[in-house]
């Protein structure tokens, strides 16, 4: 594979992500919710730290950044132009469309703007993953906390233009109730139903691909007349289907 990708638990229920290049030795952290257990993961890989890629400004993805730069020399942290006035000092400020590198292998910045503003994901086509922080998430999205549902919906359409075979790496394990909010909208759905089985035989299988999440996961499914149909909003606006999910999610 172009990318060694290592999931890392942290915080409380954080996935922090390693992606290594074997062939040029570089490896890039996705996020650094803490600093520790990537330091650990590092150790126990040899490998050495070169970058580290973030997504947005929340502290449970940021705060180990300054941990990691006083243990790795050279660490190169990149993050959101837009963003840099509330993300920790950045070496590279990119947007939406630039390219990224770890090591040889080129990812591609992504606009995932909803649930905070400047937002970004990063796809990285050759290695067949797409690190999208709390935009997209297994089962799920994240929650509307700076940008609106319209924000959000072309952020995740954005998302579903990329591969089905794309594998997902979301920041958080939210899968408990991320499936249990889509077992109450779509109880008929036999690809959900699949999913939940397997999520709980292999909790660190959560990271499926976008064909997976795009049969099971009810807010990428906002646009189906299926959905549509569950929700008996036939005729809506596939936003306002996505809006009615997400305020339904929201008190669920």
């Amino acid at each position: 594979m172009p990318l060694v990708i290592e999931v890392v638990p942290c915080r409380t229920d954080n996935h922090g992500f390693l992606a290594h290049d074997a062939g040029t030795g570089a490896t890039a952290a996705i996020d650094a919710p803490e600093a520790g257990p990537l330091i650990d993961r590092l150790r126990l890989r040899g490998w050495q730290l070169s970058d580290v890629l973030l997504t947005h400004h929340h502290g449970d993805h940021v705060e180990g950044v300054a941990e990691l730069r006083a243990a790795f020399r050279g660490l190169r942290v990149t993050g959101h132009a837009a963003d840099a006035h509330r993300l920790p000092p950045l070496d590279r400020a990119v947007g939406p469309g630039d390219a990224v590198q770890i090591g040889s292998v080129s990812g591609e910045v992504i606009d995932v703007s909803g649930h905070t503003l400047g937002h970004i994901a990063y796809h990285f086509g050759a290695a067949d993953a797409a690190f999208t922080g709390d935009s997209l998430m297994a089962l799920g999205c994240g929650r509307l906390f700076e940008g609106t549902a319209p924000e959000m919906w072309a952020s995740l359409t954005r998302l579903m233009a990329l591969p089905d075979t794309t594998r997902v790496y979301s920041g958080h394990d939210y899968i408990a109730g991320n499936a249990a909010f889509a077992e109450s909208v779509e109880p008929a759905n036999p690809h959900l139903a699949a999913r939940i089985d397997a999520a709980r035989r292999a909790p660190e299988g959560v990271h499926v691909t976008l064909g997976e999440e795009r049969a099971a996961n009810p807010f990428l499914r906002a646009g189906l007349p299926a959905m549509k149909a569950a929700l008996g909003m036939e005729g809506a606006t596939d936003e306002d289907v996505f809006a009615e999910l997400r305020r339904r999610k929201d008190r669920f």
